[in-house]
């Protein structure tokens, strides 16, 4: 009886030995399978190579432009052109007097409501 039990001992003691040895060698298995697993990766988030960056895309020169009457394509000197006919009034509107004065009071009025809200 006595002897049987020393053989299930050595063989329970083997088998734990058997064991650790092979959890001995997953630790650095372990520790390789982590460290190649958690390598830093590549950025995927910067834009490809051939993309030109917004920085310069700022610094050139924009030198045609659309239309604003009617979206047409037109050069630089067009635009300009087109710009300054647009820009300058062709006709100067005349108002009467007390509609100026009206109109200056309103704003004068505006102003007043801005400074004291509740008057």
């Amino acid at each position: 009886m006595e002897i049987t039990r020393i053989i299930e001992f050595d063989i329970l003691k083997d088998r734990h030995q058997h064991n650790l040895k092979i959890f001995s060698l997953g630790k650095p298995a372990l520790v390789i399978l982590l460290l190649t697993c958690l390598q830093p990766l590549p950025c995927l988030a910067l834009p490809p190579a051939h993309d030109v960056p917004e920085e310069i895309l700022r610094t050139e020169v924009i030198l045609g432009g659309r239309s604003p009457v009617d979206g047409k394509p037109l050069s630089a000197s067009e635009y300009e052109e087109l710009e300054a006919e647009l820009t300058e009034a062709r006709f100067q509107p005349e108002i009467k007097g007390d509609i100026q004065q009206l109109i200056f009071l309103l704003q004068i009025r505006k102003l007043i409501k801005t400074i004291i809200p509740f008057y």
